[in-house]
């Protein structure tokens, strides 16, 4: 059994009225641990000693070469410590072991080493300005205390995407995990401090959304980088109007998934299941809407029904599983209200669409679904579902699907198949997406920007773009008379 604390500055402490909350076994339903549940005087106390952290002599005299040792470490300590951190976020999260073991930790830890090599690059420029006689240069600064809210599909990969660009480019952070996955990222934190991060540099409060929204409401506070729901993020927008803090949103999707007329179906079929059911569906990347002309939908449709069927569902701990449970009891009602939204207003449920019972119904495991003649208006077509539903929509010709699939508030991910060069390289730039993939599941890597437009969000996060995230530029005029 669990039982985590708060970092505070230098001290793990318990909250401040000894408040905890519960985190569960998705797989089975049981309870494996407790967290503290902070109350506003922690977030209080935690801000305070983020300022602190970030003002110490520590942390401001450390050099670029020594933050990127620092984060080296923390990235070697990820590996070493690869086996209990994998198996946290199966345990925690119900990620399958092929999905903790093989992508998040190995992710988590080359995040860290990207970063690493940034803090020794925060280069600035040189300004030819028309004033006589100045010399005129910008120079990176970091922004100060920054809230980090993570969301609890991937806990310990977004941690890192956040915490190491916040560390290379100087600032102090508080952590804040979803309250559903609290631990990987406390395992992380005390890895961060195992590798010497300055005392204040990095806190930790846990708890709901109440915690969340003190974190956000602090003037204490210069940045919020947050992953979640659009319509918390509204609220974080709304809430940092108030004193203009820099903010920076990663938010839902409803990704279309195109299929051409050329595309080759069994490539398009396997490429599309694994795309739309990584992490049992709940990634905000994950494919949802699939776009196929209407002379393949019949051929589309057997195939990817007959797969999704046949993938194994079950504990994440079992090394043949594919699917795992969805996080908890409420989302998987979540997803069931869906479903039957789905059905409701006519679109035909092809498979699936039922919670698994047998060996599996103490656990909140959801069989893959796969809706065909679903039409745009449908609530399955429009909101973000998060869970292993697919939407099969017909189309006639590609200008109607590229409108079609542009038609949606979102505009995180977007996929293409064809084999067709000349369309590989035309379609993406005529799509509202942040990223699009051709021929290839939603794969993230460090040295590429993630993030959306419209209600996906604000900003991007990974490659050059994190280290714009997280610094202020700063000009310096030297009169030279």
């Amino acid at each position: 059994m669990y039982a985590t604390q708060l970092l505070i500055g230098d001290q793990w402490v318990d909250s401040s009225d000894g408040g905890t909350n519960e985190t569960f076994n998705p797989a089975n339903g049981e309870l494996i641990g407790f967290f503290a549940e902070a109350t506003t005087a922690d977030v209080d106390a935690a801000v305070a000693a983020a300022r602190a952290g970030f003002e110490s002599d520590a942390w401001q005299s450390m050099s670029p070469d020594a933050k990127g040792r620092l984060l080296w470490r923390i990235a070697d300590l990820i590996d070493r410590n690869a086996v209990e951190l994998a198996a946290l976020e199966t345990l925690d999260q119900g990620q399958p072991t092929t999905v903790s073991t093989a992508i998040s930790v190995p992710l988590a830890a080359q995040v860290f080493r990207y970063y690493a090599g940034y803090a020794t690059k925060l280069e600035g420029k040189l300004s030819p300005v028309s004033i006589p006689r100045q010399l005129t240069y910008q120079r990176r600064t970091p922004l100060g205390v920054c809230g980090l809210i993570t969301p609890w599909n991937f806990p310990l990969d977004i941690a890192a995407w956040k915490l190491a660009p916040a560390l290379a480019t100087g600032n102090a952070v508080i952590l804040k995990p979803a309250e559903q996955t609290p631990l990987s990222t406390v395992r992380l934190v005390e890895i961060c401090r195992e590798a010497g991060v300055p005392n204040g540099v990095v806190n930790l409060i846990t708890g709901g959304p109440q915690v969340g929204k003190a974190l956000v409401g602090h003037r204490g506070v210069d940045c919020i980088s947050f992953t979640g729901s659009t319509a918390v993020g509204q609220e974080i927008a709304r809430t940092s109007a108030t004193d203009l803090k820099r903010i920076g949103l990663e938010l839902g999707g409803k990704a279309p998934s195109i299929i051409c007329a050329d595309a080759d179906i069994d490539a398009a079929v396997q490429g599309n299941l694994k795309g739309a059911l990584f992490n049992t569906g709940q990634a905000c990347g994950a494919f949802t809407r699939f776009f196929v002309p209407r002379s393949k939908v019949d051929e589309f449709t057997s195939k990817i029904s007959a797969a999704a069927d046949a993938l194994k569902i079950g504990h994440g701990y079992d090394p043949e599983t594919i699917l795992g449970p969805l996080v908890s009891e409420e989302h998987l009602n979540r997803v069931a209200s869906y479903v039957a939204s789905g059905k409701e207003q006519g679109a035909q449920l092809v498979s699936g669409g039922e919670r698994v019972g047998g060996e599996l119904q103490n656990g909140y495991f959801f069989r893959p679904t796969v809706f065909t003649e679903v039409t745009d208006k449908m609530k399955i077509a429009r909101e973000e579902i998060f869970g292993p539903v697919l939407s099969i929509m017909p189309y006639d010709d590609i200008d109607e699907a590229i409108t079609r699939a542009n038609s949606t508030d979102y505009g995180l991910v977007a996929a293409i198949w064809t084999k067709d060069l000349v369309t590989a390289h035309s379609l993406p730039q005529r799509i509202k997406a942040g990223t699009v993939f051709v021929n290839q599941l939603p794969l993230i890597d460090p040295g590429a920007p993630w993030g959306g437009v419209g209600l996906s969000g604000l900003g991007r996060e990974l490659g050059s773009y994190s280290i714009d995230e997280f610094t202020e530029p700063q000009s310096v005029f030297i009169n030279l008379d």
